[in-house]
């Protein structure tokens, strides 16, 4: 087993991937310095954007707020308040499809399908929650513009246009006729803000919400006076900004990283999501598999399977990894009745990639983590919440992340954490905003 995992580690060395050659603080100033780019407005990798949310507004009991999250494919509409112990109470709660996902629909027809799915409760609030998982532009009005919508929407009218303001419109030409106050913000922000609601009992000094999933992006609480690039913003106080930190454009990218990218459907884009998030991660180790086999690690029938296998999610790495010898999964399938060392050899080739995917984690947290400035006393740590299937389901992530934040963050930053996971914390966190903003 030594003498494979020493070839696993000086191939994945030659290609620039092994995760040992990363080093986590030189990483992290690389992106701490990208963030400050991004909030003075200068050219970088990080968009940083500000969101206008504000945080340190005390949170109304007992009081409704209608909320609606649209998702990739689902629109969720409720209503949700919260009682004096802190906890949600989700009513009226219905799930409807996501207008354009199956044909191109106008921009009337978009904004007024979604005003149609929230008629029924219109009248429980004079706010609305609105979490746009969509590039969204915002403004001080805490309403926002739709940069462009994933190729599985089909609403090319509605792209460019303010959501809030067109809602109204719609709920208008519907005949409702008070106004209602829309706070938008993406499904990150939204995480973050679900943090509040949070009932352990522990008192956090700030907040960050992070998601890794199919994608991933990160959110966190800054000083309005480090936000350089946003004018008349009060100094004294913070508000979140959406790092969009899949697109981190300087993370030490390997020669299958980059040979993957080139073929991707968006190459530069996003190039960090493309290294750890569940969209990529399975087909990465698949080409990083198949790279292998060329380079003569693997037997020739294993070879030549891998190099035949056509595609690889995610769960199939993860299913992989649980069960390397006979699983349901096309790593398995490709090496049934190959020599036993090829099975290892692979087992340690993913194993590893998904350790580098956990210290490229650990940066990312980190960095945003020392860029808050808060966590310092261990009795009150920084809150993240956590969202996301990759994050949680693919095996030995999370704790391999936990190791790296635990030896760099805590140990030598002397920065505290608790990861939180909460249920519904998109709509929970849209209610917070609607309600404190």
């Amino acid at each position: 087993m030594e003498k494979i995992r020493r070839r696993v580690k000086e191939f994945l060395s030659k290609q620039g991937m092994y995760h040992g050659d990363i080093s986590i603080p030189q990483t992290c100033e690389v992106f701490l310095s990208e963030m400050d780019k991004g909030l003075a407005g200068k050219k970088g990798s990080l968009a940083m954007l500000p969101t206008y949310i504000d945080i340190e507004r005390e949170l109304p009991r007992d009081k409704p707020v209608i909320v609606m999250d649209a998702g990739g494919t689902n629109f969720r509409v409720a209503t949700v308040s919260f009682a004096q112990a802190g906890l949600a109470q989700i009513a009226e709660f219905k799930v409807y499809p996501m207008p354009g996902i199956t044909a191109e629909v106008g921009k009337e027809e978009f904004f007024g399908t979604m005003a149609g799915y929230v008629r029924n409760v219109i009248d429980r609030s004079p706010s609305v929650g609105f979490c746009f998982s969509y590039p969204i532009e915002m403004f001080p009005t805490k309403d926002g513009r739709a940069l462009y919508f994933s190729k599985e929407i089909k609403a090319p009218e509605a792209a460019g246009q303010m959501i809030g303001e067109n809602m109204g419109l719609a709920l208008t030409r519907l005949g409702c006729p008070d106004p209602k106050h829309f706070v938008l913000l993406n499904d990150t922000v939204a995480t973050l803000l679900a943090g509040r609601a949070e009932t352990s009992g522990r008192r956090f000094d700030s907040y960050i919400g992070f998601i890794l999933g199919t994608g991933t992006n990160t959110a966190y609480v800054e000083q309005n006076a480090n936000i350089k690039k946003a004018a008349d913003l009060a100094p004294s106080k913070s508000q979140i900004v959406n790092v969009e930190s899949g697109g981190f454009g300087e993370a030490p990218r390997g020669k299958i990283d980059q040979a993957f990218d080139a073929a991707s459907v968006s190459p530069g884009v996003n190039t960090f999501e493309k290294m750890i998030s569940g969209a990529y991660i399975g087909p990465l180790c698949l080409a990083t598999a198949q790279a292998a086999a060329q380079a003569g690690l693997f037997s020739s029938t294993a070879a030549a399977r891998l190099t035949g296998t056509a595609a690889a999610a995610s769960k199939d790495i993860s299913n992989f990894l649980i069960c390397p010898e006979r699983g349901d999964n096309p790593f398995s399938q490709a090496l049934a009745d190959t020599p036993r060392e090829d099975t290892a050899l692979l087992y340690h080739l993913i194993d590893a990639l998904v350790e580098r995917a956990a210290k490229l984690t650990a940066v990312n947290l980190s960095s945003v983590s020392l860029k808050s400035g808060k966590g310092l006393d261990p009795c009150r740590p920084i809150c993240i919440v956590a969202e996301g299937s990759t994050f949680y389901r693919l095996k030995s992530l999370q704790p391999k992340i936990e190791y790296y934040l635990k030896q760099f963050l805590v140990d030598k930053k002397h920065v505290h954490y608790e990861i939180v996971n909460i249920e519904n914390a998109t709509l929970i966190g849209a209610a917070i905003a609607g309600l404190t903003n």
